[in-house]
C-alpha cells in the first residue's frame, strides 16, 4: 500500500511518520515544503516530494499512485488562514480524485457550527466538509478536542499555568466543557483508519470523559501532586486572557488568542463512531495521559512539539536578506587545539534549561520584554537538552539550518524591528559566531545601535562559554 503523509514535520505528522516508516507493508511518500527538514534516514527510505497544496503540479506528483493520503495541514500562522485552508482542501481533494486516491484521512477539531464557533474551529470544520465532498474519494474525518501529550499546545498551556500559579484567577471560559484525549490515542485512531473496513465517508469523534476546563487544570494538579485554587471572575475578555496565557505559558499572543476564541463553544463528541468502528482502542483516562506526558518531558523523550515547523522560513527572501544584512557582529575563536565535534555539541546545547552562559539573566530580561509585547519569549525552551533539528524552536529562535560539525543558523522569532539571525560556523580551525540584522526603517537602525553595548558582552562571553564547554 502506498501512503502519502502531509504535515510530516508537524506535531501529529511527525509521530504518524515514525510509525508508518517502520511498517514493511507500507510504501511511505512524504509531501513537504523543504526536503532539508527531513533526516538522511527518511530521505533514503521514503519518496519525498517538495512543494505545497497551492502548487497543483507538485500536488499531483505527490498524490500519483497513492492509495491512502493523510491530510494534516492548516494555515493558522497566516492572517488569512481561513481562506487559505479552503483553497488548500479544495486543491487536495480535486487532485486526489484525478489521481484515483481511494481514501483521505483528516484530523480536525471537535465542535459544531453555531454563533459561538470560533474562526479557527469553523475553518477546521469547513476543511473537513470540503474533503468529504468527493463522490469517488472516501474521507475518514477524525475529530479531536484537547490533545494531551508532551509538546502539545493545549497541554503546555495547562501544565505551565498549573505549575507556575498556586492560585489562578480564571475567566468564565473555564466552565466550558471539553473531552480531552491522549496524543497516543489520536495517533492510534489515525493509524487504524488505514485498514478500516468501511467504504463510505465517516466522521469519528474521539475523546474521553466530558470535563470542564477548570477540571482539566485541577486534575492536572492532582497528577503533578500539587494543590491549586481557582478563583473565577466575570470580567476577563479574550484579549486579557490571551495576554495572561502569553505571559505564563510558552505560546505567543496570536496562538493564545486563537485557542481562547475556540473556548467559547464546547468541544465535545457528537457521535459514538469511535467505539463503533474502532472498538479495539481503549483511550487513556485524563490523569494517565498527563502523567505519561510529564514522564516523556522528564526523560527527554519529546517526539514533537506544537511549535515544530519545516524550516520553510529559510527561503529566497531571507537568504537575500542575510546576504545583504546591513549590520553584522562577528566574533571568532581559534579551535585548532579542540575537537570540532565537541565544539559543535557545545554550540547545539545552548538555550533552554542549559542557559546562555554567564549572561543568562540578560537573555531572560529580553525574553520577558518580548512576552510583554506579545512575542514568544524564552518559555518555549528546547525539545531536547542536547539535540537540535531543522525547523524546531530554541527559546525565541528557530533552527533554520543545521549541518553537523559545520553550521547552526538560528532565526529570531522575538519581536524586533527587522529580521535577525545568529550563526555559528566551524571553518578553517575557527569557530565563527555572527549576528546578522536586516533592519526595518529608522526604528530598526536605532534598535541595533541601542543593542551594541549588550552585544559586546553577551556575544564575546558566549563564544568563551562554548569553548569552555568543549573541553
Amino acid at each position: 500500500m502506498k501512503i502519502l503523509l502531509t504535515g510530516a514535520n508537524g506535531y501529529i505528522g511527525r509521530r504518524v511518520k515514525n510509525i508508518l516508516k517502520t511498517n514493511p507493508n507500507i510504501e511511505l511518500k512524504l509531501f513537504v515544503r523543504n526536503k532539508q527538514s527531513l533526516s538522511q534516514e527518511i530521505l533514503q527510505t521514503c519518496e519525498v516530494i517538495e512543494g505545497d497544496t497551492f502548487n497543483l503540479d507538485a500536488l499531483k506528483e505527490a498524490l500519483q499512485d497513492v492509495d491512502v493520503a493523510y491530510y494534516l495541514i492548516h494555515s493558522l500562522n497566516n492572517e488569512n488562514y481561513k481562506e487559505l485552508d479552503k483553497i488548500s482542501a479544495q486543491n487536495f481533494i480535486q487532485i486526489a480524485e484525478q489521481c484515483g486516491v481511494k481514501r483521505v484521512i483528516y484530523l480536525g477539531g471537535l465542535g459544531v457550527k453555531d454563533e459561538n464557533t470560533s474562526e479557527h474551529l469553523l475553518s477546521r470544520l469547513e476543511t473537513g466538509e470540503i474533503l468529504s465532498s468527493s463522490s469517488t474519494v472516501q474521507t475518514i474525518w477524525i475529530r479531536a478536542g484537547v490533545i494531551i501529550g508532551s509538546g502539545s499546545a493545549s497541554f503546555e498551556i495547562i501544565r505551565n499555568l498549573v505549575e507556575k500559579l498556586p492560585v489562578m484567577i480564571t475567566p468564565k471560559w473555564v466552565e466550558t466543557y471539553a473531552q480531552p484525549i491522549s496524543v497516543d490515542d489520536v495517533i492510534n485512531y489515525l493509524i487504524a483508519s488505514i485498514t478500516l473496513e468501511y467504504d463510505k465517508n465517516v466522521i469519528v469523534d474521539i475523546g474521553t470523559t466530558k470535563m470542564k476546563y477548570k477540571d482539566l487544570m485541577l486534575q492536572t494538579a492532582v497528577a503533578l501532586n500539587l494543590k491549586r485554587y481557582l478563583i473565577p471572575v466575570p470580567f476577563m475578555s479574550i484579549n486579557i486572557s490571551s495576554h495572561w496565557l502569553n505571559l505564563f505559558t510558552p505560546v505567543p499572543f496570536t496562538v493564545a488568542k486563537a485557542l481562547i476564541e475556540g473556548l467559547k463553544s464546547e468541544v465535545t463528541m457528537q457521535n459514538d463512531n469511535a467505539k463503533k468502528y474502532f472498538p479495539q482502542i481503549k483511550p487513556l483516562n485524563y490523569i494517565e495521559s498527563v502523567k505519561k506526558a510529564i514522564t516523556e518531558i522528564e526523560q527527554n523523550q519529546v517526539v514533537s512539539r506544537w511549535s515544530d515547523a519545516d524550516g520553510s522560513i529559510w527561503d529566497k527572501i531571507h537568504r537575500k536578506q542575510i546576504n545583504d544584512a546591513i549590520f553584522v557582529d562577528r566574533v571568532e575563536a581559534d579551535i585548532s587545539s579542540y575537537d570540532e565535534a565537541k565544539v559543535f555539541n557545545a554550540v547545539k546545547s545552548i538555550g533552554g534549561k542549559n542557559g546562555w552562559f554567564d549572561y543568562s539573566y540578560l537573555w531572560r530580561i529580553r525574553g520577558f520584554i518580548d512576552k510583554l509585547i506579545g512575542g514568544v519569549g524564552l518559555s518555549r525552551g528546547r525539545r531536547d537538552i542536547c539535540d537540535l533539528r531543522l525547523g524546531e524552536c530554541l527559546d525565541f529562535w528557530r533552527v533554520e539550518d543545521i549541518k553537523e560539525n559545520e553550521r547552526l543558523l538560528l532565526f529570531a522569532q522575538m519581536k524586533v524591528p527587522g529580521e535577525a539571525w545568529l550563526e555559528f560556523k566551524i571553518q578553517d580551525n575557527k569557530l565563527i559566531q555572527s549576528a546578522y540584522f536586516y533592519p526595518r526603517g529608522i526604528l530598526g537602525r536605532l534598535y541595533w545601535y541601542s543593542m551594541i553595548p549588550m552585544h559586546y558582552f553577551i556575544f564575546r562571553n558566549m563564544i568563551r562559554g562554548i569553548l569552555k564547554n568543549s573541553k
